[in-house]
């Protein structure tokens, strides 16, 4: 059975960073799409940022602070977050999917809160 388990949440100052970590377990295939995910009290579930093999996609509101990385080996997949700013605060869920026709799989979510 698929398992997404994240980490690295946790709570920060304005300006401070966090690293989260997504790793998928229960496959020996590796993921060619994975994502970032945040969803905010009160708004719906929205893209941070999507990695591939051969591309990266981010949310304008994270381009230049956020980064996506991943680690084939592992089967897993970081979001590096700098420059974090109070909306920035949310539930942050990881997904995998082998291909865009396969099923999608997401983790468990982690709390990600930045005060000011």
């Amino acid at each position: 059975q698929v398992q997404l388990v994240e980490s690295g949440g946790g709570l920060v100052q304005a300006g401070g960073s966090l690293r989260l970590s997504c790793a998928v377990s229960g496959s020996s295939f590796v993921f060619n799409i994975m994502g970032w995910y945040r969803q905010a009290p009160g708004k719906q579930r929205e893209l941070v940022a999507r990695i591939t093999r051969s591309s990266t996609v981010y949310a304008d509101s994270v381009k230049g602070r956020f980064t996506i990385s991943r680690d084939n080996a592992k089967n897993t997949v970081y979001l590096q977050m700098n420059s974090l700013k109070p909306e920035d605060t949310a539930v942050y869920y990881c997904n995998a999917a082998l291909t865009e026709h396969t099923a999608l799989y997401w983790g468990q979510g982690t709390q990600v809160t930045v005060s000011s």
